[in-house]
């Protein structure tokens, strides 16, 4: 009796994999997807696009000289919800900076010396309280910019918008 149901069972397994074997086959060849290569330049550009979220725009400005061979530094992620002086919560992933003389809602246009790309930025807050340092930027604006994501300060030079 046991060999009669061990004879079925391999019988049956060898049709289950004989009409499998025949489906698989008879699938036509080449289906698989084709990657196409992308014509667009993948690599950063020297002007970068301001978010599509922000209220700024870099079409159009009046640019006023500022300040050549600034040093700017960014925020650390402590400050993350923390009143500024002007009274806004602080958001390192938003453009802002604080600057130690200019006023509250400036814009600025900050350029990083050492590649050519910028940013704009809005004025909320006091400081750097370093002697050294003219800018604080938000840690967002400074990455955007930055020639190596390890620095912590580089050289830029500032330009307030007129409006």
């Amino acid at each position: 009796m046991r060999s009669k149901k061990n004879i079925i069972l391999t019988t049956l397994s060898l049709t289950f994999l004989s009409c499998f074997t025949y489906i698989i086959s008879q699938t036509k060849p080449g289906t698989e997807t084709k990657i196409i290569q992308d014509t667009v330049k993948t690599g950063r550009p020297d002007i970068l696009a301001i978010p599509t979220d922000s209220v700024f725009t870099d079409k159009g400005l009046k640019l006023k000289a500022y300040k050549k061979n600034a040093h700017a530094s960014y925020y650390a992620d402590r400050f993350n919800g923390k009143k500024t002086a002007s009274g806004a919560r602080f958001n390192n992933s938003k453009y802002t900076a604080a600057h130690k003389k200019l006023p509250f809602g400036t814009r600025i246009k900050v350029t990083n010396e050492a590649n050519g790309k910028f940013v704009i930025v809005k004025v909320t807050d006091r400081g750097p309280f370093v002697k050294t340092r003219e800018l604080d930027l938000s840690k967002r604006a400074f990455m955007e910019i930055t020639k190596n994501k390890g620095a912590g300060a580089m050289k830029v030079t500032i330009e307030t918008i007129v409006e």
